[in-house]
């Protein structure tokens, strides 16, 4: 439930935070006769309208997977899918880091181009294509992480992610030092690298099961003592960060990977965009 939470959350604010870009840029148009500004806001919310489409979508392909699937594809395909959610979330850390600072004067430079041809079709693709992305996202990461989890406490943790995403996008649009987009982007980072991790290390674990990788050294160690991943307490940290209390050698080679191509990736990421001028 907490995994759930915290990627509705995460994927509800950011977006939040485009289609308040879109919206708030077509407000400050002035020069829009009321037709056409009429027309633009339908296009718009249109368009966020056809991109939630999408991420319902596949989330109901998803779900019809599991009732025609053969056991043994349904297996391979749930331990496949928090492979694909790490490697997603890998590389949306990574862009937020090359482009978030840019992306508010690459969408509105989008809606310029859209409005300048009266293309209003166009912005709606833009904000289909924004909010799909999103939408699409926190499907692949629920399912990834809620392969084990009951679908009732998926259900209540995402409700509940969305909940705080309304009340910290309200806090966050305010502004103000101690709630401040930046923070929000880097503080969330760690926690996306966290449980992209913890994703990953459930993969390597169900692969390992299905004897499709050897599991090195079994266990590692074994630290019960230390904290008990079958507990609730452990469970929890375990569901965020993969940690295992005995864990095979090869899914903690794959987390030591992780996070060494994190601490590579993320800053060359983050000096790249301050080449391109795309942050301060």
């Amino acid at each position: 439930m907490g995994n759930a939470a915290f990627i509705v959350w995460r994927e509800t604010i950011e977006a939040m935070l485009i289609i308040g870009i879109l919206h708030g840029w077509l407000s400050a148009q002035r020069n829009l006769e009321a037709v056409a500004r009429r027309r633009a806001f339908n296009w718009l919310w249109g368009g966020v309208t056809a991109g939630i489409g999408l991420a319902v979508l596949l989330a109901f392909t998803l779900l019809g997977i599991q009732t025609w699937a053969s056991d043994t594809t349904l297996e391979w395909f749930q331990a496949l899918m928090p492979l694909l959610a790490s490697a997603l979330i890998f590389q949306m850390v990574v862009w937020m880091r090359r482009n978030g600072a840019g992306l508010k004067r690459g969408l509105e430079a989008g809606l310029e181009t859209a409005a300048a041809r009266a293309n209003w079709v166009g912005m709606a693709v833009l904000a289909a294509l924004a909010v799909g992305r999103e939408g699409a996202e926190t499907v692949i990461f629920l399912y990834g992480a809620g392969t084990t989890a009951a679908p009732a406490q998926t259900l209540i943790g995402g409700a509940l992610g969305f909940s705080l995403a309304l009340a910290c996008y309200g806090l966050l649009a305010r502004g103000g030092r101690l709630f401040s987009w930046r923070v929000f982007f880097r503080i969330t980072e760690i926690l996306l690298l966290l449980l992209g991790g913890a994703l990953l290390v459930d993969a390597m674990d169900k692969l390992i099961g299905l004897e499709a990788l050897p599991a090195l050294i079994d266990p590692l160690w074994n630290a019960d003592f230390l904290l008990d991943d079958s507990s609730r307490a452990g469970g929890f940290i375990a569901a965020f960060t993969g940690w295992r209390a005995h864990p095979a050698g090869l899914s903690y080679l794959a987390l030591a990977l992780w996070w060494g191509l994190a601490w590579l990736a993320v800053p060359r990421a983050k000096a790249a965009a301050k080449r391109a001028g795309r942050q301060p």
